[in-house]
């Protein structure tokens, strides 16, 4: 709940997410992986289920598919047993060179993201980010975005830290930490998942959600092109009705849309409101 009449602070920094926020249009990667991942072991899920929990770190996202009772029900009759820990980590073995080898291909900046981060920079703005990817993925991707003009001040891993992921705070105030800011109500938190919604959230942040280009709408713009307006707009109103629920100040269909929220924020901000 927003609190009026504080003392004013300045915007400082925005912290983004990455595959279907500053990359990766519709998140493909990881989820396409995560299906391959579970056919490999003869499990067949739909992209549709292996969305479900984006935004978690990528094990703790294939706990959660295996804790859902349809995909436990096949693992029982696949094994003649419930799904435990250990299976997670043989999943999560097959999941990681899958995800290392396929990540260059989906590393695409989405459009007009490289302005707006040039955009934040002219304002002085500092740059965060960070990911359900484990290093070993943003290893790969991070200089194939670099040359997009994708380069964030800071990078966060899902797998880096031992508080843990979304949708915990963690990620969030690590970059805090990193880019020396003064006031975590001066950050701006974005993202295409609810658990990374609820992650700036937790962190005393401004949460924006971007809808048409993620994960809750989940299409490529070239899916999005051959469907029909109404369609692309229930898709849309989804996404948001899901982003807002989960706590957004804000949803934008894209990071290009961003400025403008920017400078509502800081209106706010100049105020005294607080996220």
């Amino acid at each position: 709940m927003t609190t009026a009449k504080q003392p004013a602070i300045a915007l400082q920094a925005v912290i983004f997410d990455w595959a279907g926020t500053l990359v990766d249009f519709g998140s493909l990667a990881p989820t396409q992986i995560f299906v391959d991942a579970f056919k490999s072991f003869d499990i067949e899920i739909t992209l549709e289920q292996a969305r479900g929990p984006m935004g978690l770190s990528k094990w703790q996202h294939i706990r959660t598919l295996l804790d859902d009772a349809a995909i436990a029900g096949q693992w029982q009759r696949y094994t003649g047993r419930a799904p435990t820990d250990k299976d997670v980590d043989a999943i999560y073995a097959r999941f990681m060179p899958m995800q290392i080898a396929k990540v260059g291909e989906y590393s695409q900046a989405i459009d007009g993201a490289a302005t707006m981060l040039a955009w934040l920079r002219e304002r002085g703005l500092k740059v965060g980010s960070c990911s359900g990817y484990p290093r070993e993925v943003l290893d790969v991707l991070l200089p194939l975005a670099a040359r997009e003009g994708i380069a964030p001040d800071h990078v966060v891993a899902g797998d880096e830290l031992a508080a843990g992921g979304r949708p915990g705070p963690f990620m969030a105030l690590a970059n805090v930490l990193a880019l020396k800011i003064g006031d975590v109500a001066g950050c701006i938190k974005v993202d295409d998942t609810v658990p990374g919604i609820e992650e700036g959230i937790r962190a005393g942040m401004w949460s924006v959600g971007v809808s048409l280009s993620g994960n809750e709408v989940g299409r490529t713009q070239s899916q999005l092109a051959a469907l029909q307006p109404a369609e692309v707009t229930a898709l849309k109103a989804r996404a948001e009705e899901r982003l807002f629920a989960a706590g957004a100040h804000y949803v934008i269909d894209s990071v290009a849309d961003l400025p403008e929220v920017v400078a509502k924020i800081e209106a706010r901000l100049a105020a005294g409101e607080r996220p």
